[in-house]
């Protein structure tokens, strides 16, 4: 029986992915016609029409749906067979892609980065900055071996490694109310306009749960894409935040005008964390990298 091979099933999903044979063939790095007589094949081989052919572009037929879904199978499963053989001979030696949540990539990975190429200096690194739910994605679609992301979070068929607590501290402006008062407790953020990072973000969940807060705030239609926004948005008098310390240690609010306290009782907010796909070959390689992270929390 003859059968179509990976690079034309890579063509096949190529095209399903750009809508179109010249962009398709451009992101595989081939010319239009090679691509066009592979796809020819493929549908030569199995007997039906997988892609219409169109003025604008190309759109899947019934059947490409289904031969693509199945292309993609294929391939993740030989990109997993490679990746098994070659971690049989050393571990974290070669490509390993890595992704990490915006609220900690900044914060984190640059002094992680420094221990992972001392340990592993054959290691290629491969970094994807994104928000949780994207990153699960990819790590389910096979296109990420790893992602460190904020606990807890539950995502099914997503395994994980708890690696340190990240406590939460209150940023205001500085000789804010709050700051100079003895002591301060979750409580009383009920009635300030507590600035977070928009939806999307895990860290504003969890800043929410941890303080019971109600998701609408006072200060709702302010919020910020990021944690060096969030401050200088604090900074500027628009309310007060959370901040994790994982941040401030990294120096988030350095050179702004605004102070730090802790809570009176430490306020642990999200623990740090890495995640792989269950059963994936490199579930033992994201567990060592997970200990690298540990040392440098």
């Amino acid at each position: 029986m003859h059968l179509p091979t990976l690079r034309q099933l890579e063509f096949l999903c190529a095209v399903a992915d750009q809508g179109s044979f010249s962009k398709a063939a451009e992101s595989c790095h081939v010319t239009q016609p090679t691509l066009s007589a592979a796809i020819k094949e493929v549908e030569g081989l199995l007997g039906v029409q997988l892609i219409e052919r169109e003025a604008r572009g190309a759109s899947l037929t019934q059947a490409g749906e289904a031969a693509v879904e199945r292309a993609r199978t294929i391939l993740s499963s030989t990109a997993d067979l490679v990746s098994a053989a070659r971690q049989a001979g050393a571990p974290l030696t070669g490509p390993f892609r890595l992704g990490a949540i915006p609220t900690i990539a900044p914060f984190l990975l640059p002094r992680t980065l420094k221990a992972l190429r001392k340990a592993h200096p054959s290691l290629k690194l491969y970094l994807r900055e994104d928000q949780t739910e994207r990153l699960l994605d990819a790590l389910k679609s096979r296109t990420l071996d790893a992602a460190l992301i904020a606990l807890p979070w539950d995502a099914s068929g997503i395994e994980t490694m708890d690696l340190g607590d990240d406590e939460f501290m209150l940023v205001a402006p500085t000789g804010h109310t709050l700051i100079e008062q003895g002591s301060i407790r979750s409580s009383d953020l009920a009635d300030e306009d507590v600035l977070l990072l928009e939806d999307g973000h895990c860290l504003r969940d969890h800043a929410l749960s941890v303080c019971r807060l109600p998701n609408k705030r006072n200060g709702a239609d302010v919020t910020a894409t990021s944690l060096p926004t969030l401050v200088h948005m604090v900074a500027g008098g628009l309310g007060v935040s959370l901040l994790p310390k994982l941040a401030i240690d990294a120096g988030v609010t350095s050179g702004a005008d605004v102070e730090l306290k802790p809570f009176e009782t430490p306020m642990i907010g999200r623990r740090i964390g890495i995640a792989w796909r269950t059963g994936s070959p490199r579930a033992e390689e994201a567990q060592m990298i997970g200990e690298i992270v540990r040392g440098a929390l």
